[in-house]
């Protein structure tokens, strides 16, 4: 056996961060998610920032995660990033129940939702003199 044998690692493309205990649904996740796919990462940050939804903090914790991710494990420049993919999935639900009338109960679903968002260097195309 050689043990000097190295071992042939190619360069990642794409950054993950992911976010397994948000406290709120896929539903509610799913416009803003969309919102910032394809928009570079300070852009969508700003947007996440003026945003009225309460759970674009918990998005904008993410990103952050995921620049700092691409910045110290794998020295991209953080002003070529761009948010690449961003979805969310279904997690557990918490059941509580409230007592209604004559004796009965009804549930109350409280939902659990999970964000990956993934990142993607973009190279900067440099224009020189007119459109043609």
């Amino acid at each position: 056996m050689n043990k000097t044998k190295k071992k042939n690692r190619k360069k990642v493309d794409t950054v993950k961060s992911v976010n397994n205990s948000i406290r709120t649904s896929v539903r509610k996740l799913n416009p803003i998610l969309k919102s910032i796919v394809g928009k570079k990462v300070d852009v969508a940050m700003r947007d996440l920032q003026f945003s009225a939804k309460r759970i674009s903090k918990d998005i904008r914790k993410t990103i952050g995660s995921a620049v700092a991710n691409a910045e110290n494990n794998f020295q991209y420049d953080i002003d070529n990033l761009v948010v690449k993919e961003a979805y969310c999935g279904k997690k557990i639900v918490m059941k509580r129940f409230r007592p209604r009338a004559k004796g009965r109960a009804a549930p109350i679903l409280k939902p659990w939702s999970t964000v990956t968002i993934i990142l993607s260097e973009v190279k900067q195309m440099e224009s020189h003199g007119t459109k043609g």
